[in-house]
């Protein structure tokens, strides 16, 4: 069997778009899913199709639900995951209201993008939509403070307190 492997496919050199893929014999997992923001050159990094084997990734395990975090969850499952994302029951509660937000905003910004004509793409469109933030609300899987969970043959996750916000772990 292969030693495990982690690949920093986000939040390196920048303070946005943290993702983690921790890798084994038996598949990966993803740590934190987040959305680049900031710069247009960072921002662009969204579009991109994920940095990972879709069919390899087992789970997505979230930290907290800050955007950078969790904000890229809907494209994943947009381009076809529908896997597990472990979190505490606070995390799934904030993201999902931060999901729908960003969903909102991306809609918001693409309407007035194609009424305004600033757009280089035509006609503009968000990253993800309410419909792709649905999808991801049937995929959490809360876990409470200092349980286990089995994720698959890849090992078990237990979630400590942090002090980011409510409910990080």
């Amino acid at each position: 069997m292969a030693a495990p492997s982690l690949t920093f496919l986000g939040g390196v050199g920048t303070v946005t778009g943290s993702k983690f893929l921790v890798r084994s014999g038996a598949g990966s997992i993803l740590i934190d899913c987040g959305l680049f923001q900031g710069l247009s050159s960072l921002r662009r990094r969204n579009w991109e199709p994920p940095p990972l084997r879709l069919d390899a990734l087992k789970a997505v395990v979230l930290t907290h639900a800050h955007l950078d975090h969790c904000g890229y969850l809907p494209a994943l499952v947009r381009a076809g995951w529908r896997g597990p994302v472990y979190c505490t029951e606070a995390t799934e509660l904030l993201a999902t209201v931060v999901l729908t937000d960003s969903a909102h905003l991306m809609a918001e910004e693409a309407r007035q993008a194609n009424e305004s004509g600033w757009s280089k793409h035509h006609p503009a469109r968000p990253l993800y939509t309410p419909e792709d933030v649905e999808a991801v609300q049937s995929l959490f899987r809360p876990v409470r403070f200092a349980d286990t969970v089995e994720v698959g043959e890849i090992g078990a996750l237990t979630f400590g307190r942090s002090g980011n916000i409510l409910g990080s772990a």
